[in-house]
């Protein structure tokens, strides 16, 4: 009788001590997802057999666990030939880089200007893939090439925006002269 007068004076006292301790907050056992460092004021390069091919440009760079990135105040991306001179120019509001698929994409308000041809692209969203250099989009588009705009819903290019592909193709016309653009 003794004994069991023990244990049940042991559980009770068990149960009260656990039942004093601080409740516990749960968020502290959640998984954090956010960034891991930032960075201001940056420029990425990219060569191909030691020349610059590319020179990206951000105030503000998030980086992530595993290696993805986000370019919250915006992305700006300069394509180069051989000799160095600036081909194409690409900016968008904000950017991100995938790293499984060494992929970026800009959102917002996205230009591509081709200085040699004297194209202009504007979008929504465009991604960047660099090992395929190309560019492209499934959202709407609207390609300016001298006195003709073109309008369609998907793109495809190469990365220096020289060659493309439109999509269903609507409302495409011919600037009039003193229409501004």
């Amino acid at each position: 009788m003794k004994a069991l007068f023990m244990q049940t004076m042991f559980l009770i006292l068990t149960m009260y001590l656990l039942s004093c301790g601080d409740e516990v907050d749960s968020s502290m056992f959640e998984v954090y997802d956010g960034p891991i460092s930032t960075r201001y004021e940056i420029e990425l390069f990219h060569s191909d057999s030691a020349v610059v091919r590319s020179h990206l440009v951000a105030r503000k760079q998030l980086e992530f666990d595993g290696g993805d990135m986000e370019f919250p105040e915006g992305i700006e991306i300069t394509f180069l030939d051989k000799e160095g001179n600036i081909t194409t120019t690409m900016r968008a509001d904000r950017g991100y880089y995938i790293r499984k698929d060494n992929l970026y994409r800009g959102e917002g308000d996205v230009q591509v200007d081709n200085l040699e041809k004297e194209q202009k692209l504007s979008s929504e969203e465009l991604f960047w893939d660099p090992n395929a250099k190309k560019i492209y989009t499934e959202k709407f588009v609207t390609i300016q090439e001298k006195e003709t705009i073109f309008n369609g819903t998907g793109m495809e290019a190469d990365e220096g925006f020289n060659e493309y592909k439109l999509f269903k193709v609507t409302n495409s016309r011919t600037i009039l002269p003193g229409e501004n653009q």
